[in-house]
């Protein structure tokens, strides 16, 4: 083995079993190399989240994001479809918009040429003498975007399996609670002085609960209840047992349908490579991380209530009472995976076991590693 080369090296970590298994060499994650392997063979062929469907409820509505590269723009258009394109300028390559917001038309910042909101080259100022020139031929590459379970799903490749069917299993599990029915209250953007994969990690194991989120959830977790199931092709998961010390975490009192221990069970999914959901009876969150450096991060962070909750008269109190505490576990989650990534830096920094709770681990190290060249 090539121990410069951190794919051989993922590689070698994986080949043994789980109840062997180490955490991924430091490689992975400090490699500049590696993390344009994984923008090329992980993020530009995967379903990568933008986001939730109702963020864009009318029309002209839009959100950008890149995938390893490549500048994307998604947007509600004037029949209701949603729908994902190039968001680079069809003459001279300039971005078209940023951030978030509502246009009528798409206007580029540098020439004003406009695009309808379909994509089709609506104007082009000045170009009547170029004889090469048409129209209708320079409309902004549309890219592929699907709802599934009111998750914007988004993808440069155009063979990729839809979402609806490579991710069928999460439904088995979850379907029950309707992901497409809660109501997000909220949506930042964030940037973590970390790796994309620490983060990742972070959120597929509850192993940390305890100690790194001893001043919020910890104390509702019991390890021991804690099941740690093998994982699917496309996602791992795990839940845990909340008790009642958190409102929120459970099935509202006048819902009827969810019975036993439905009511408290809190369901963390981690749909590869990077939509990170946790899923209760009362509320959710997530993440969706992109890869800016080896040790940065962007992240979309978001949430909101079951509509059980969205309905209730004191709604606004119970939106405050989960912003406050999702904030807080947010902290608590960044100042772990800083210090994870400031530990790799280390000259003695050596990846050690992995405990049984940490499963997901283990088998998100697989699946990055069955990608590589």
């Amino acid at each position: 083995m090539n121990i410069h080369d951190p794919a051989a090296e993922l590689r070698a970590n994986v080949a043994l079993p789980f109840e062997e298994a180490r955490a991924m060499p430091t490689s992975v994650y400090t490699s500049p190399e590696f993390l344009e392997l994984e923008l090329e063979h992980v993020f530009a062929k995967s379903w990568l989240c933008a986001g939730r469907v109702e963020g864009l409820k009318a029309p002209g509505d839009y959100l950008t994001m890149e995938i390893a590269g490549e500048p994307v723009l998604i947007l509600r258009d004037r029949e209701g479809q949603l729908r994902a394109m190039s968001n680079v300028c069809r003459h001279r390559m300039s971005v078209l918009l940023e951030g978030s917001g509502n246009v009528r038309v798409i206007t580029c910042p540098y020439h004003a040429w406009t695009y309808s909101l379909d994509g089709s080259l609506r104007g082009a100022p000045a170009m009547d003498m170029n004889k090469g020139f048409c129209k209708e031929a320079e409309g902004l590459p549309p890219i592929r975007c699907v709802d599934w379970n009111g998750w914007i799903m988004v993808t440069l490749d155009p063979d990729l399996p839809d979402p609806h069917e490579q991710l069928a299993e999460v439904d088995d599990l979850v379907g029950y609670l309707d992901m497409s029915s809660y109501v997000e209250t909220f949506r930042e953007d964030h940037l973590w002085d970390t790796n994309w994969k620490i983060l990742a990690e972070n959120f597929m194991e509850s192993y940390h609960l305890p100690m790194c989120h001893g001043g919020t959830i910890g104390g509702a977790v019991d390890v021991r209840k804690m099941t740690c199931p093998e994982g699917k092709a496309h996602f791992n998961y795990h839940h845990i047992m909340k008790d009642d010390s958190i409102a929120l975490s459970i099935a509202h009192k006048g819902n009827t349908t969810l019975q036993g221990d439905d009511r408290y069970r809190t369901w963390l999914m981690a749909i590869y490579p990077s939509l990170l959901i946790t899923l209760t009876p009362g509320y959710f969150w997530y993440l969706c991380l992109a890869p800016v450096a080896p040790g940065k991060v962007r992240i979309v962070y978001g949430g909101g209530l079951h509509p059980d909750f969205a309905a209730d008269p004191q709604a606004e109190a119970h939106f405050a009472a989960l912003k406050g505490l999702l904030d807080h576990v947010n902290d608590e989650d960044r100042g772990c995976t800083e210090r994870v990534w400031k530990g790799m830096q280390g000259r003695l920094a050596t990846p050690g076991f992995l405990s049984h709770l940490e499963r997901p681990n283990y088998e998100f190290a697989r699946w990055i590693a069955a990608r590589m060249p």
